[in-house]
């Protein structure tokens, strides 16, 4: 399904030309920010560049690592699959007393997927919830996508479960959710490795995206208020995007001012 909204494209640069600014917070204020880290554009920092032929001199390597930003997982976790005696789905901290997350704030991030909502039924379905928010006064997609372009010496035992939405109508607080292939391995996340990359594509497509930590704005969470929870009612949130466009303000991205900062 592609979605435009009807942005006039005058209070842009003329003719669709320059950086598509993407803005980007932590929905939530409680969220510390040096726990939650801000994105980062993926790049081949460590790759050999000294041959003219290099792979990280390429330009269609260069373009494509450049369509990409890095989220990183928050905090260590060693989780594994267990069922209650009643065969309730369960997750276990394996960590115990050594986990450097509380359990009830592991509690508020940390979810299993009701068994009747799996895709399949012999693979779990876990959640993660995460602060970030990205959104867009343009037309611009989010996907999100596995970290495919960094190594895992051990491979997670399962896939993650990405999706893709437009910002520029429908901010959302993202989360990682996971299908857990293999539920007898035990899902093992370090805090700084890659979580998840967050792709966004523009119209026209070769433009660049700037992405920068946004203000929140009275209008910014008067509108994320409008839209929030819709997902608890309707199935198929897209079916809304038309009547958010008609409550939404021409212009939601500002940049935040950060003192002594120009």
């Amino acid at each position: 399904m592609h979605f435009t909204v009807a942005f006039d494209r005058s209070d842009y640069d003329e003719a669709g030309t320059g950086p598509v600014k993407v803005g980007w917070f932590l929905n939530d204020d409680n969220k510390p920010g040096v726990v939650f880290t801000p994105p980062e554009r993926v790049r081949s920092v460590e790759m050999s560049k000294s041959h003219a032929k290099s792979a990280s001199r390429c330009p269609a390597v260069i373009n494509l690592e450049s369509r990409y930003f890095l989220i990183r997982c928050p905090f260590d976790l060693h989780l594994q699959f267990v069922r209650s005696p009643e065969g309730k789905p369960l997750v276990r901290n394996a960590l115990g007393e050594k986990s450097p997350v509380r359990a009830k704030k592991l509690s508020e991030h940390l979810h299993v997927v009701g068994e009747p909502e799996w895709r399949y039924k012999d693979r779990p379905t876990i959640q993660i919830s995460l602060p970030y928010v990205f959104v867009a006064d343009e037309p611009v997609f989010l996907s999100q996508v596995a970290p495919f372009m960094h190594y895992r010496p051990q491979p997670l035992p399962g896939t993650i479960f990405g999706g893709r939405f437009p910002i520029n109508v429908w901010p959302r607080p993202l989360m990682w959710a996971f299908e857990w292939h293999e539920p007898s391995k035990d899902i093992i996340l370090q805090r700084g490795e890659p979580l998840f990359y967050a792709q966004f594509e523009t119209e026209p497509a070769d433009r660049p995206v700037q992405v920068f930590e946004a203000e929140k704005t009275p209008e910014l969470r008067e509108y994320l208020a409008h839209i929030g929870g819709a997902v608890n009612y309707v199935n198929q949130t897209f079916s809304l995007f038309k009547e958010a466009e008609a409550h939404r303000p021409a212009r939601l991205v500002k940049a935040r001012e950060i003192a002594g900062k120009p």
